[in-house]
């Protein structure tokens, strides 16, 4: 997969998330459910060697937000959490077998 549609995937998966915002105010619940969902994708994204950095700052973001008690922020940041830990889980996974069809010279 080239590097263009890499950029591509990462780019709709951001803007998905985005898109999926909550439209009702977010409670501790929430939170807690998207939270969850964002550390799984980031475990398994470690558990493949390709934990991005900034996966990390997000979920941290979020952790401070709900501490706050800003759910809806919170929320919004431990989705954005998931799809970059997903994208860096679908970059893994991809450039595991690509990397053998470039040409050695």
């Amino acid at each position: 997969m080239s590097k263009a549609s890499m950029k591509l995937a990462l780019a709709s998966l951001l803007l998905i998330a985005g898109a999926t915002s909550v439209i009702a105010a977010s409670s501790e619940a929430d939170f807690k459910a998207a939270y969850a969902a964002a550390e799984a994708a980031n475990k398994e994204a470690g558990a493949l060697r390709n934990q991005w950095t900034t996966t990390a700052q997000v979920l941290a973001d979020a952790k401070k937000a709900a501490d706050k008690g800003d759910f809806d922020q919170a929320v919004a940041q431990s989705k954005e959490a998931e799809a970059l830990a997903k994208a860096s889980i679908y970059q893994a996974t991809s450039e595991k077998e690509a990397w053998k069809a470039l040409e050695i010279h």
